[in-house]
């Protein structure tokens, strides 16, 4: 008889697992679901351990990944294993035997934190012999619905195995997308639209969606790191900030920089793309997006949302409730996402995408 996979495990930044925890709880309860979260601050993860152990998996499709704001990765999972050091695989072997799972490929996989960092070697030094293992057991092979087993290393001693499914996972090891820094860019700041990009836009799209002469306003632009991204998609750019902006930006002739409050700024015509990154309180910024939306006067936005140091999660609901609420009542139909990125830091990042 097969061992049911009775838990939700979820990556997240850490120092965020409260966050996380908090926002998993409610919508499991809306979605009908009942569970005991237990994590570790800053641990970098979070289990959700469902009652009576019914199999997680139809708690895992409630829960979209990418509906979810802080989670980075989401799997059913098992419980952890504790074993002896002598002897990793053999217990690994075991469960997998036991749970019944089969699946394509495997990822070793650590907290993004400086102890799971430290275990990179171990998993590496496991891996091949943990292959050879799994596929001799016809657990491991060529077809098996794309389904990935993760390894969650804790510790030397520690690791919990997941299960993934394509459509409701980060394809990105660790639920992180690391991008390199571009040499000419201002600021690191220019990393967060980048990312945002490619968690918001799918790449198929963004030749007709972040097309060249597009018309965009980044608010509080200074110095220009997510200008640049603007401009390096061949987008003109309204760079509104009372702050001086990089002098090769400018020498592109891609960017009016005017000297106004981003609050206050109003645009000439409809734009194409608001970016914005404001460093205030997220009610205040929020509001502002309303505006911006409910007149339409861009078709998509990304910004971002400050975060208190308490209570994370209502103030990001809270503010999702509000324009939600705002661009229903104005009878604007649109697509809202919010997702708290591996580049940002205090903040999540939100985009809303207007149907009409």
């Amino acid at each position: 008889m097969s061992q049911p996979a009775s838990e939700l495990l979820l990556y997240c930044r850490p120092g965020f697992e409260r966050d996380m925890a908090e926002e998993v709880a409610e919508k499991a309860a809306e979605a009908g679901w009942t569970g005991e979260i237990i994590h570790a601050a800053g641990g970098g993860f979070v289990r959700f351990c469902l009652a009576d152990e019914q199999p997680a998996n139809g708690l895992h499709r409630a829960l979209l990944l990418c509906k979810l704001v802080f989670a980075r990765q989401s799997l059913v999972a098992l419980p952890p294993l504790s074993m002896d050091r002598e002897d990793r695989l053999s217990p690994i072997i075991e469960q997998v035997v036991e749970s019944g799972w089969t699946f394509e490929s495997i990822w070793h996989e650590t907290p993004d934190t400086n102890d799971g960092k430290a275990l990179g070697g171990l998993a590496k030094a496991l891996s091949r012999p943990l292959e050879s293992l799994l596929m001799k057991r016809g657990a491991l092979r060529r077809k098996a619905g794309r389904r990935r087993l993760h390894l969650l290393w804790s510790a030397g001693d520690c690791v919990q195995l997941g299960m993934s499914f394509p459509g409701n996972r980060s394809e990105q090891p660790g639920g992180i997308r690391r991008l390199r820094f571009p040499r000419s860019a201002p600021s690191r700041s220019t990393l967060k639209l980048e990312e945002a990009w490619h968690e918001f836009v799918p790449e198929s799209e963004w030749e007709t969606r972040l097309a060249q002469g597009m018309q965009a306003a980044d608010l509080g632009a200074a110095p220009g790191g997510w200008t640049w991204q603007l401009v390096h998609r061949g987008i003109h750019v309204y760079a509104i900030d009372n702050g001086p902006m990089d002098k090769a930006l400018m020498a592109t002739g891609q960017v009016e920089h005017l000297r106004e409050d981003g609050f206050m700024w109003e645009p000439p015509y409809r734009l194409d793309w608001l970016v914005c990154d404001i460093v205030d309180k997220p009610s205040r910024v929020e509001a502002m997006m309303e505006r911006w939306l409910v007149r339409r006067w861009c078709r998509e936005a990304v910004f971002n949302l400050k975060l208190p140091m308490k209570r994370r999660w209502p103030e990001v609901s809270a503010c999702l409730a509000r324009l939600e609420k705002a661009l229903g009542s104005a009878g604007v139909s649109a697509e809202i996402g919010c997702r708290h990125l591996y580049h940002d830091r205090e903040e999540v990042t939100v985009h809303v995408r207007l149907r009409d």
